[in-house]
Order: C-alpha cells, then sequence, then structure tokens
C-alpha cells in the first residue's frame, strides 16, 4: 500500500513538473514577444521621431523661401507633437473667423440666446457682397438659424455671417472668444465692411487660436460632444476645397475653413488619416495680385504634412517630403 502510494505521489510530482515546465515555457515565450513588440514599438517612436523632425525642417526651409509672411501650426493629435511658424503672429482673420463665430453661435443656444428653429426674413439691408448664395436671393425669403450656420460655414456666406453677428452683437461674441481660451482672435467689423477696414478696423486671428478652436471641436471639448460633432459635421461639408484638400487623396475626410482678402488667404482645419489625425492651420499674407500661389502654398503644406502621417506606421528608413511644383 505504501508503495503503490509513493508511486501515486512520485507520478503526480512529475505531471505537475510536467505541466509547469509547459506554463513556464509559455510565459517565456508571452515574455519573449512582449518584449519584441516593445522593441518594435521603441523603434517605430524613434522613427517617427526622427520622421517628425525632418518634416519640421522640410517645412520651415519651404516656408522661408515663400514670398510672403505665412503662421502655420501643424499638431498630431494623438502624440500631442506641434511644428510652428509665427504661430502667434496676428493676420487679418477674413473668414477663418468664421470658425470662432459657429462655435460662439451654438454655444449660445445652450445659454438660451438664439434658437437654432427660429426664422429670419432676408432684408436688402442684410446682403454682403464676396461669398454665398444669399446675395442674390429674394428679399423677404425666410432662413432658419440652423441654415445660416450652414451657409456660413459650407459656402462661406458672408450674408449669413453678418446676419448671426447682429443677432449676437460684438460685444457677446468677443466675450465667447475669450471663454474659449482664444487670446488673440477678436471681431471688430462684419464681413466685407471694406469702410471700416480702411479706417483701420480691422479682424485678426492667429494659428494658434484657431489650432486650439479646432481641438476643442475634435475633442468634443465645444459645450459638449452633440455640439462640437455638429460643428464637425458642418465643416467637413466645405464646398471651397482649393487648399487643403488640393494634393490629398480624394477619399481624404477635412473638417475646415477658408478664408480670402486681398492680400490674405487662409485655411485651417482637421485632416482625418488611417494612422492618426492633425489639425492644420495656414494664414498667409502676400502682396500679389492673385491668390494663386498662396493657395499653392497652403495646399503644398498641407500635402507634406499628409506625407508624414502616410508614412507613420512604417518601419522603412527615413521619409523624404516632396513638394509639387
Amino acid at each position: 500500500m505504501t508503495n503503490r502510494r509513493n508511486i501515486f505521489i512520485i507520478g503526480l510530482f512529475f505531471v505537475l513538473l510536467s505541466v509547469s515546465a509547459v506554463f513556464l515555457n509559455q510565459y517565456y515565450q508571452v515574455q519573449k514577444i512582449l518584449k519584441e513588440e516593445t522593441e518594435k514599438e521603441r523603434i517605430l517612436l524613434e522613427k517617427r521621431k526622427s520622421d517628425w523632425l525632418i518634416l519640421e525642417q522640410t517645412l520651415s526651409e519651404y516656408i522661408t523661401s515663400f514670398n510672403g509672411e505665412a503662421g502655420i501650426l501643424i499638431k498630431d493629435l494623438q502624440s500631442n507633437w506641434k511644428i510652428s511658424f509665427n504661430k502667434d503672429k496676428l493676420f487679418p482673420s477674413a473668414s477663418v473667423v468664421k470658425i470662432p463665430i459657429l462655435v460662439s453661435c451654438l454655444s449660445a443656444i445652450g445659454d438660451g440666446k438664439l434658437n437654432p428653429d427660429s426664422v429670419i426674413r432676408l432684408r436688402s439691408i442684410d446682403k454682403a457682397s464676396g461669398s454665398g448664395v444669399l446675395k442674390n436671393m429674394s428679399t423677404g425669403k425666410e432662413i432658419s438659424i440652423n441654415e445660416l450656420f450652414e451657409l456660413m460655414i459650407t459656402k462661406s456666406d458672408n450674408t449669413a455671417a453678418n446676419i448671426l453677428i447682429d443677432r449676437l452683437g460684438f460685444e457677446y461674441l468677443n466675450s465667447s472668444f475669450k471663454s474659449l481660451g482664444i487670446k488673440n482672435t477678436n471681431l471688430s467689423r462684419k464681413m466685407v465692411d471694406f469702410k471700416a477696414r480702411s479706417r483701420g478696423v480691422e479682424n485678426y486671428t492667429t494659428a494658434e487660436d484657431l489650432a486650439l478652436v479646432l481641438e476643442k471641436i475634435y475633442r468634443g471639448e465645444i459645450v459638449n460632444s452633440d455640439i462640437s460633432e455638429q460643428c464637425l459635421d458642418l465643416l467637413k461639408q466645405q464646398k471651397i476645397n482649393d487648399r487643403i484638400p488640393k494634393y490629398l487623396p480624394k477619399e481624404a475626410v477635412i473638417a475646415h475653413k477658408t478664408g480670402l482678402e486681398r492680400f490674405v488667404c487662409h485655411d485651417a482645419g482637421i485632416v482625418y488619416t488611417p494612422n492618426g489625425d492633425f489639425v492644420i492651420c495656414a494664414l498667409v499674407k502676400h502682396s500679389e495680385t492673385t491668390s494663386k500661389s498662396a493657395k499653392k502654398f497652403i495646399a503644398n503644406i498641407a500635402e507634406i504634412a499628409y506625407q508624414y502621417f502616410e508614412n507613420k506606421q512604417t518601419m522603412a528608413g527615413a521619409i523624404t517630403f516632396s513638394v509639387i511644383n
């Protein structure tokens, strides 16, 4: 009886030993895989950092060669890495100020100061020149506040923007800008009020301010996630696509807003890519009679940045960036 018991115990011992050996082997295999994955991640991170520095150098050389002034900010929304040039330099804002105007209007709805379903009747005095479709519509036409939002962003309608400015007032809008955390963006005149502009009354913004607003929208921090998503949906419907989206893949999703006046040309938005999303704000002041070269300049900057994100997940050698001539 004792011998059988001893044999059983010895057998059990060897079984446990074998099981332990299997588990230990599996444990070491898992640890090896984890170590290899960690090393791959470390190498990939180092490559990303190297490519980011190359991107910064490429952009620096390209921006320096541009015949004009530029305020640029690009931010990787995953790593929070930033590249900036003259990020806090003041530029006449033109229509990119419609981004913080939209955000302020949506905040005003939450404050009970604006009803999105209310309807206004278009007056002849409301009609503003420049971009937009309302200027060509019949006086007396009924338009909802929600429709004004859409027209102001997707078609950069100046009449829609001016009606909303009248509804909320300069004081409320500028106070709202400050509450967003943007320090150097103001609204001192309506859209295409060139008389005020000739007197030195100007709206200004910076690449840094616009990037901050866009990131807040992206992260769902404008009032709440639903309101932020409404902002994004409108910006994604942008119909003026001759700057940031120009050289990007047709399937690329871009939420952005342009701005254009004499001697200024802007675009600011969020670019979505399979390898991560980024904010890009490009403000340009130039002295040419047309904005053609400024638009191409912005388009090239967006394309250069997009190339980084296209290669972000690869282990290949250092990336080289190309500019479309």
